[in-house]
């Protein structure tokens, strides 16, 4: 263990110190303010407003990185880099169902980034949540490693069975179960109030609007997102504070990038592959790390190795998609489908 690591609540090695989790979280947590302030009246977001708040948490993580690996080492950094991928490569699969429910529920195009951010917060919460279940059984349970492994494994296996088969993803609002239950205790309106969430009806009754809605159907996919995202980055990192880390600055970001990327979610044809084959390889690299506990002999796959794997498996998926949609005729290039 070196000078800089400390142990965790849940006694597993971690760079976080309480002053640093705390300064972290009220980081976090001012720039989720900063946010929702600056998205306090509705309007259309720009392409030149998109870019440069993208290239803000961009810049934020990466230069988050470089701290990490001048304060504590080559190892961490390079963790810290590709858990950060990792999550950033999931949150690229999470924002074409996002789109899709923007879309379902018909938000106008200026409440679109609050509908986000509220999903952000939500997700934010859920993370830290899984992330603490998680440490807690690794620290545990002997088997958690391989459960890990399990899970990414068959998530990789539906997204490649989906794939094939050309299944595309889809939103049916009247079967999602936390939409209909809102509709059993309260009104709905039928139009939008601007960001609110609630209005007064002319009889003096308390009803939802159709924000309220499609924040709770958002906040539903979080739970979902969760459950794939924190092992796969544990299946970089076993430090409580580095998947925070990634999975906080992967997330921040997503308000700014869905609109920097809109157009181009529709192109990137081949990226449910490229998942599959990423939440498999990691799935793997976690059943050898917990084969290792049990048998010396079994082989490990270092981190850094994994993350020239994540690199071209994304470098790869991007190009043939690109290539694919380029080559699709021009009539045809609405209805091809996102696989």
């Amino acid at each position: 263990m070196s000078d800089f690591t400390y142990l965790s609540a849940a006694g597993l090695s971690s760079v976080g110190t309480p002053t640093l989790w705390a300064v972290t979280i009220v980081g976090v947590l001012v720039l989720l303010v900063l946010d929702f302030i600056v998205t306090r009246r509705p309007h259309e977001v720009t392409m030149k407003e998109a870019l440069g708040w993208s290239a803000f948490y961009v810049a934020l993580p990466l230069a988050f990185g470089g701290w990490v690996w001048a304060r504590y080492g080559s190892k961490q950094g390079v963790e810290y880099l590709t858990g950060y991928l990792v999550e950033k490569s999931l949150s690229v699969d999470n924002l074409f169902v996002f789109m899709l429910l923007l879309a379902a529920f018909a938000v106008p195009s200026a409440l679109a980034q609050r509908v986000l951010l509220y999903g952000i917060a939500g997700a934010l919460v859920l993370r830290g949540v899984f992330i603490a279940l998680g440490a807690a059984a690794l620290q545990t349970l002997d088997f958690a490693f391989l459960l890990f492994a399990i899970i990414l494994l068959a998530t990789a296996v539906k997204l490649l069975r989906d794939a094939l088969s050309g299944h595309e993803q889809e939103v049916d609002i009247a079967s999602m179960r936390s939409v209909r239950l809102l509709r059993k205790f309260m009104p709905v309106t039928d139009e939008y109030h601007g960001p609110h969430l609630t209005v007064r009806l002319k009889n003096g009754r308390r009803a939802l609007t159709p924000m309220a809605l499609v924040v709770v159907a958002v906040l539903a996919t979080d739970v979902v997102f969760a459950v794939d995202s924190v092992p796969a980055v544990y299946g970089i990192t076993e430090d409580p504070y580095l998947v925070f880390a990634t999975n906080a600055f992967a997330l921040l970001g997503l308000r700014a990038l869905y609109f920097v990327l809109h157009a181009a979610l529709a192109r990137l044809v081949h990226l449910s592959y490229g998942l599959a084959v990423i939440l498999a390889f990691i799935g793997v690299k976690l059943g050898l790390h917990w084969a290792h506990g049990i048998w010396s002999g079994a082989p490990e796959i270092p981190t850094l190795a994994s993350l020239g794997v994540i690199i071209g498996v994304l470098v790869i998926v991007t190009l043939t998609s690109l290539r694919a949609t380029r080559r699709a005729e021009p009539g045809h290039r609405e209805v091809i489908e996102r696989r």
